[in-house]
């Protein structure tokens, strides 16, 4: 009796794990500008504080999502 493939796994499963990995800083997006708009409605005069925070962070979530999308072709798995 030999033993058959049903289904093969071709490519990178590291490639897989980073895409799923992108999840984070996409939910991560989301908190920062619904509390950031949270802020606003409640606190408008501290306008120019709260965008700047926001955009700080943003900007860290983003590096983290380039980092994921980019490593699966650095390491090449």
């Amino acid at each position: 009796m030999s033993a058959t493939t049903l289904a093969a796994v071709e490519g990178s499963l590291g490639s897989i794990g980073y895409g799923l990995a992108a999840i984070g800083p996409g939910v991560g997006v989301g908190i920062i500008f619904g509390n950031g708009t949270q802020a606003l409605a409640r606190q408008p005069e501290a306008a120019g504080l709260i965008r700047a925070n926001q955009i700080l962070g943003f900007a860290f979530c983003e590096a983290l999502a380039l980092i994921g999308l980019v490593m699966p072709f650095v390491y090449g798995y």
